[in-house]
């Protein structure tokens, strides 16, 4: 056996290896609906099929793909699947993937201007298209005093806001000073709980957030929201932040933007809009009521990875004052000190975010704008709507489920009407068959089933067949206990 001079792969068996693993891929896109689910692995399964240290030889690489197949693919839950309907989702597709290889290929680290400026520069250009594609407010817009950044997940844009929001509050002290422990955080109790992490790691703590009622559609209460911010006035608090939700991830709640927004306005708070799944929504025109108020936030959030077709991770975060963003999060050692930096010409992302590092994500984000079109976009979640709505036809006509929340777009919450035992073993009894995945809540104290309709393959077919399999398990449950 010939021994490697380099050990490097060569450019041609690269070229043939990448050539295998792009049809392994497209094969696995083509068999995904026939796979289970989720994965019915066991704990330890797969650790106990890896070698407990890595191989002193080098190895084929068609004995990696073997192993994918064998070891891998048994361990996983199948986002992309169909029949997929837990969570939200997060969806890929051929474009998407596709921009994915090419920023691993080019291999660029984009943390400065200078590092790499079709990097930052194409980022800044598709973020103004996504402003013009949502209909977000002008001021968004990296031509106006704000802009927009690709953030990894909308609870890394949470943090910055906050952190941002912290800072203005306190004239820019905290972050050399440190916090008085004075500055409170607003949410609502099903506001999601990256907020909670957020305030612990921005060093103000849990303690310091306030969670605020819903009302009977789960949405922030603007009154209780006021009545919080003058009582933490009067006993010698700060409120600094309040985060607003556009479709909660329990019920997919729309908080009243307009109302808090006045709040926020008249008490010089940061408004933070989190619409981590439903802001995709307001690529179509009839669903842009969604950010009716959102002229009145600070920033704003939501992720194309989740239902606009871009492969995870890319979160959409804006700020109307990208200054106040950068001033909080700002710092410069020697080594990364530049001439286009200090010119002030140019756009340094890494003051948009926590790490130092970045990916050149907006290639995957630029190339499924640049395939479906805007057109394209508004069809597939027009369909997604559509086929949600259909569902929540289906659960309001039968005479032993119920919705538990309105469902305004693609998400339906709903239960059997008998217990909690019955949702229970009807959720666990279809995701341990791996026929299909859902996932649940608690709403009013009461198990909730979520149906959330949004991958990118699914059809009519696959909704009509999880109706027929969920009233199946529903009546195999009285079928047990006989």
């Amino acid at each position: 056996m010939e021994t490697k001079k380099d050990f490097h792969m060569s450019p041609e068996d690269f070229r043939r290896y990448g050539h295998e693993l792009v049809d392994w891929i497209a094969d696995y896109q083509g068999r995904v609906e026939n796979l289970p689910v989720l994965s019915q692995a066991q704990p330890g399964q797969i650790l106990s099929a890896l070698p407990k240290q890595a191989p002193e030889q080098g190895e084929d690489f068609s004995a990696m793909l073997k192993d994918v197949e064998q070891i891998i693919l048994p361990g996983i839950t199948h986002w992309q699947s169909p029949n997929f309907f837990a969570f939200f989702p997060a969806n890929v597709s051929g474009p998407g993937i596709l921009g994915e290889l090419l920023s691993a290929g080019l291999g660029v680290q984009g943390m400065l201007w200078v590092t790499s400026p079709a990097c930052t520069e194409l980022e800044t250009r598709v973020l103004d298209w996504v402003v013009d594609l949502l209909d977000l407010p002008a001021r968004f817009a990296s031509t106006a005093a704000g802009g927009g950044v690709i953030q990894d997940s909308a609870s890394s844009a949470s943090l910055c806001a906050l952190l941002a929001a912290r800072e203005r509050a306190s004239a820019y002290r905290c972050k050399d000073q440190g916090c008085d422990g004075k500055q409170t955080i607003y949410v609502s109790t099903q506001t999601h709980s990256s907020l909670d992490k957020a305030a612990m790691i921005a060093g103000m703590g849990k303690d310091q957030v306030r969670k605020i009622a819903v009302d009977k559609n789960h949405a922030m209460q603007a009154r209780e929201l006021a009545r919080q911010i003058e009582a933490d006035r009067a006993a010698g608090f700060t409120p600094c932040f309040v985060c607003a939700t556009v479709g909660t991830t329990s019920s997919n709640a729309m908080d009243p933007l307009c109302a808090i927004g006045e709040i926020c306005r008249q008490q010089n708070l940061w408004l933070h809009v989190d619409a981590a799944m439903s802001g995709s929504a307001a690529v179509c025109p009839e669903f842009r009521h969604i950010h009716d108020g959102l002229e009145l936030a600070d920033s704003y959030c939501f992720n194309p990875h989740k239902w606009l077709f871009v492969n995870f991770d890319c979160d959409c975060f804006f700020v109307a004052d990208r200054a106040a963003l950068t001033r909080a999060l700002s710092i410069m050692p020697e080594y990364l000190k530049n001439q286009p930096s200090e010119s002030g010409q140019i756009f340094d992302y890494r003051d948009w975010q926590i790490p130092l590092g970045r990916r050149f994500r907006a290639l995957k984000l630029w190339f499924v704008l640049r395939h479906y079109g805007k057109r394209g976009l508004r069809f597939h979640v027009r369909r997604h709507v559509d086929l949600a709505q259909q569902f929540k036809s289906w659960v309001e006509a039968h005479d032993q489920f119920e919705l538990a929340a309105p469902a305004p777009l693609n998400l339906v919450c709903f239960r059997h009407l008998d217990s909690d035992a019955r949702n229970q073993y009807i959720m666990d009894r279809l995701n341990q068959s791996g026929q299909l995945y859902l996932s649940h809540t608690r709403l009013d104290d009461k198990l909730t089933l979520r149906m959330s309709i949004g991958q990118t393959h699914t059809e009519q077919r696959h909704v009509e067949r999880a109706w027929q399999l969920i009233q199946a398990a529903a009546q195999g449950y009285l079928e047990k206990k006989a």
